[in-house]
């Protein structure tokens, strides 16, 4: 008897910690077959100081379009990235989210305490500067394990990342070419990821006749929080 219930114990834990350390999929769609396209923009920095990409911003707002920004803990550290972020936070349309603090591409790779403060150290620094806390969270190029997601989650969060990638970040793509890509690959209830730290490259000037062409095409734009 007493053999069954420690065998029986043992079973039990290890059901609770394969619970623990699994964890569903990354969200990659919007849950919908509806024609919406959820525009997401990673603002990251390492090693060089980075900013906001201002003429891609500003359209942004002048179209009152909505989209959700993932703010890397360093960029938004720079006072006047961190200016623009309290002035985005008054704005309905616009959402903060957590893309880790100092933006580590194998997130997978770090111990577990470190993964926690990339996260938290990041969190505090949105609170403090919009008054609202993160909800998502987008991992560095995406790379991530189940360990890691378990993780973050366990900290709220739900973790994004998208449904292609527009390849913004390399200089060798022309606005022409990343127009014909983005407009190729969307479908009902895509994530579309940018880059508006000035790493997007042709972004400014191919955006604006994608969203052009899509809205056209039928699509509306909604932020990810209304949708999850």
């Amino acid at each position: 008897m007493r053999r069954a219930l420690i065998n029986l114990s043992a079973v039990i834990l290890i059901l609770l910690v394969a619970s623990l350390s699994s964890s569903a999929d990354p969200i990659t769609q919007l849950p919908t077959h509806e024609k919406v396209v959820a525009l997401t923009f990673d603002a990251c920095e390492t090693i060089t100081p980075a900013y906001f990409d201002m003429p891609l911003l500003n359209y942004l707002l002048k179209e009152r379009l909505p989209f959700t920004i993932f703010i890397s803990g360093k960029f938004a550290r720079e006072p006047a990235n961190a200016l623009v972020i309290k002035q985005l936070s008054h704005n309905p349309r616009v959402k903060i989210e957590n893309h880790s603090f100092s933006h580590v591409l194998h997130m997978e790779r770090l111990p577990a305490q470190r993964v926690r403060d990339e996260v938290l150290k990041t969190e505090r620094i949105i609170l403090k500067l919009t008054g609202k806390r993160p909800r998502f969270f987008r991992f560095p190029g995406g790379y991530c394990d189940r360990r890691t997601m378990a993780l973050v989650e366990s900290l709220g969060y739900r973790v994004v990342r998208w449904t292609f990638a527009s390849g913004d970040p390399d200089r060798n793509i022309t606005p022409l070419r990343l127009k014909r890509w983005v407009l190729l690959k969307t479908r009902p209830g895509a994530i579309l990821i940018f880059h508006i730290n000035g790493r997007g490259y042709s972004t400014a000037a191919a955006l604006p006749v994608i969203v052009r062409e899509l809205k056209r095409q039928g699509y509306r734009f909604v932020r990810l929080d209304e949708v999850f």
